[in-house]
């Protein structure tokens, strides 16, 4: 494997709506200090990834309004910042990128990764990235990082892998992907033993993919691969402000990986959390004796239990009588939120902006 056609694509457009009010689109979570380490999520993903990929081979694909955030955070030169000038989810931003990347090395090994995910156990992670790499590279398969289960969760999708013979740390088929399911589906599939939490990391050949794109999503090979020539030019903003305007709105789960059947996951072991919600931030914060979790020392809890509390370190803070509540106090905000409500924050919020 040569290490100077190794390429990462990190994407940070999202806004990151579930973790408001600390999140806004003027600065979604991924840009922010959420674990309180001094370091920004994407900060933390690019740190991660620069020890296995040259950091001239690391790309942000982003929102066209974060690319001054983006080089300010990381900064990286300008043309590792890729702009979508929509949001169309995931598969149109992995085209563009690939082929923009497939045009400069043909022969390119991309890794892809969300930038507001935890990795806690780093050095098992790059063991499991190794035999992802090493599979891509060595085939015509597209790899994803499957993530062992420790409970049932219902707000991860899942990969059915063929069982057989497959164990941890290893590379499995991949049957099929299938949807966040409800809870009773959810322990089922823990009970199974065959399905892992769907992390959205993605190992491949720019080929691979791209001959994928022509097979399986052959709209999005037109717009982006068939005519190459204004990547890299002065044309290239045009370009594809006409290009994200003919594009559906569409992952790459759905346009490629649960069509194309040279599909692997990496059956991995490493401690992940996409932190996706402040639910799924309570078990990574200091906690008292009543499962209260809390991000500084000044916050006092009288008859509760359960609850989150994220709020500026110099203010002191007094709860008396809640249970199991998400409470996050910024400077213009402020959410008191029932967490067995957290589903509907998004609903809450659509109703807030229309008022």
């Amino acid at each position: 494997m040569n290490n100077s056609s190794t390429y990462c694509l990190i994407m940070a457009g999202g806004v990151g709506s579930r973790f408001w009010p600390l999140s806004t689109n003027e600065n979604p979570k991924q840009f922010l200090d959420i674990l309180g380490t001094g370091k920004s999520l994407i900060q933390l993903t690019f740190d991660r990834f620069k020890q296995v990929v040259p950091e001239k081979n690391i790309y942000v694909l982003t929102n066209l309004d974060y690319k001054n955030k983006v080089i300010e955070q990381l900064g990286i030169n300008e043309n590792q910042v890729l702009c979508e000038p929509q949001r169309k989810n995931t598969a149109p931003c992995i085209a563009y990128a690939t082929a923009k990347i497939h045009k400069k090395d043909s022969n390119a090994l991309m890794l892809v990764s969300p930038a507001d995910h935890l990795i806690i156990n780093e050095n098992q992670f790059f063991k499991d990235l190794k035999t992802g790499l090493d599979k891509a590279n060595n085939s015509d398969e597209l790899v994803t990082f499957g993530i062992k289960p420790n409970r049932p969760d219902t707000g991860y999708g899942y990969i059915e892998f063929d069982g057989l013979n497959s164990s941890i740390n290893t590379v499995a088929k991949v049957k099929q992907f299938r949807e966040k399911p409800n809870l009773d589906l959810a322990k089922k599939f823990i009970s199974q033993g065959n399905f892992y939490w769907n992390s959205g990391m993605f190992a491949w050949k720019s080929n691979t993919i791209k001959n994928s794109f022509m097979k399986y999503s052959n709209e999005l090979y037109k717009i982006f691969f068939e005519d190459d020539r204004k990547y890299n030019t002065e044309n290239e903003a045009i370009f594809l402000n006409n290009a994200f305007q003919k594009c559906e709105d569409i992952s790459i789960d759905y346009a490629i990986l649960e069509n194309d059947p040279n599909t692997s996951v990496v059956l991995s072991s490493f401690d992940w959390s996409d932190l996706g919600t402040w639910g799924s931030l309570k078990g990574l914060l200091k906690k008292d004796q009543n499962d209260n979790s809390i991000n500084n020392d000044k916050t006092y809890f009288f008859n509760s239990t359960d609850c989150l509390v994220k709020a500026n370190a110099d203010k002191t803070i007094l709860i008396d009588g809640l249970k199991g509540y998400i409470i996050i106090d910024t400077q213009d905000k402020l959410m008191i939120l029932n967490s067995e409500n957290e589903q509907e924050l998004k609903s809450y919020l659509k109703n807030i902006n229309q008022k």
